[in-house]
C-alpha cells in the first residue's frame, strides 16, 4: 500500500489539540500484524477523502492483500449509505477500512459482511469503552446519550473486483455536542465512555472483527452455524419496534420489525398480516422497543 504514514511530528498546528493525540502507527502494527493472523498491514494517513475509495482502488490495482487496514486521522469526503457525507474534526473519531477476501464463503452470503462488522464493532467498543451499544439495521451503531438513542457510527461495505470486499467504519469518539454533524448524532465521550483513547479502541474493534470474521468464514458463511444471526438479532435495536422502511423507488412499508432472516434481511410484519423481508432501504424507528 502506498499512502504515507501520519503527519510529521513537527507539524505542531495539526497536533495542537492535546485532547486528541494522533494514533500511533507503529504500536498498532505491533499489536495487530502477525503472520498467522488476519491483519496483514496497517497504514495510517493524516487525511484522505475516503478510506473506502482509497482501499478499493488499491485492491483493484493489486496493491493490497487480504487483511490490509487503512486508517485516516481525518476524512474529507467520508461516505455512508446512499452516498451520504460523513464528516468529523481531525482525530475526533476512528475512520478506517479493511480488505477482506472471503474465498471460502459463497458470494450469496457476502451480504452478511456489514452486519458481521456491526456485531464486531459493538462488541469491541462495549469491552474497551464500557458503553452499552446497539445496532440499527442494517449498519448503524447506536449509543445512549442523556437517555436518548443516538447514532455514533456507521458501516459501509463495497465490492472490490470479483473476490474482495472493502468494509469502512466510522465511529465518533470525542465529538462534543457543538461538533456533531447532525441533530441526533452522538459520540463515545457523550455516552460516558470509560476510555476515549483511540489506540486501544481501534485494536479492540479490529480484534473483535478478526474473531467474528474467522468464525463466519470457518462456517462457510452460514449465519446460524457461526452464531452471527443470533448475536446480531440480540443486539439489534430495530427488532420489536414499529418502523417505516423507505425503499428504492419512493416506496415505503410500515410494520413491526420481527426478525432478521437467513439472508440478513429485516422482516416486517405489516398491518395486513403479511411478513415482508426488506433487503435495502432506510429504516425509521417509529416507537421505542
Amino acid at each position: 500500500m502506498t499512502p504515507r504514514d501520519a503527519a510529521e511530528p513537527n507539524d505542531s498546528s495539526r497536533w495542537s489539540d492535546l485532547d486528541r493525540p494522533p494514533l500511533n502507527a507503529a504500536a498498532l502494527r505491533r499489536g495487530l500484524v502477525r503472520e498467522d493472523r488476519l491483519w496483514s498491514e496497517v497504514t495510517l494517513v493524516p487525511s484522505t477523502g475516503s478510506t473506502n475509495s482509497d482501499l478499493v482502488a488499491l485492491a483493484n490495482a493489486g496493491k493490497a492483500a487480504e487483511g490490509a487496514v487503512l486508517v485516516a486521522e481525518e476524512q474529507t469526503a467520508g461516505r455512508g449509505r446512499l452516498d451520504r457525507q460523513w464528516t468529523a474534526p481531525a482525530r475526533s473519531g476512528l475512520f478506517f477500512s479493511v480488505l477482506l477476501r472471503p474465498a471460502e464463503v459463497p458470494v450469496a452470503r457476502w451480504g452478511w459482511v456489514p452486519l458481521l462488522t456491526g456485531v464486531a464493532v459493538a462488541t469491541g467498543l462495549s469491552r474497551a469503552a464500557g458503553v452499552d451499544t446497539a445496532l440499527k439495521w442494517p449498519n448503524d451503531l447506536l449509543l445512549t446519550v442523556g437517555g436518548e438513542e443516538r447514532k455514533a457510527g456507521g458501516i459501509l461495505a463495497e465490492r472490490a473486483g470479483s473476490d474482495a470486499v472493502v468494509v469502512g467504519v466510522g465511529i465518533n469518539v470525542t465529538l462534543r455536542e457543538d461538533e456533531l454533524p447532525v441533530p441526533g448524532a452522538g459520540s463515545l465521550a457523550l455516552a460516558g465512555a470509560v476510555s476515549t483513547d483511540r489506540d486501544p479502541l481501534l485494536r479492540a474493534v479490529l480484534r473483535s472483527l478478526e474473531e467474528w470474521y474467522g468464525r463466519w468464514r470457518s462456517a462457510g458463511g452460514d449465519p446460524a452455524a457461526s452464531g452471527l444471526q443470533e448475536t446480531y438479532a440480540a443486539g439489534c435495536a430495530t427488532l420489536g419496534r414499529k418502523v417505516r422502511a423507505e425503499l428504492p423507488g419512493d416506496r415505503s412499508i410500515t410494520g413491526e420489525a420481527v426478525a432478521i432472516d437467513g439472508d440478513g434481511r429485516l422482516v416486517l410484519a405489516t398491518e395486513e398480516g403479511v411478513q415482508e423481508p426488506v433487503g435495502a432501504g432506510d429504516i425509521v424507528h417509529l416507537r421505542p422497543a
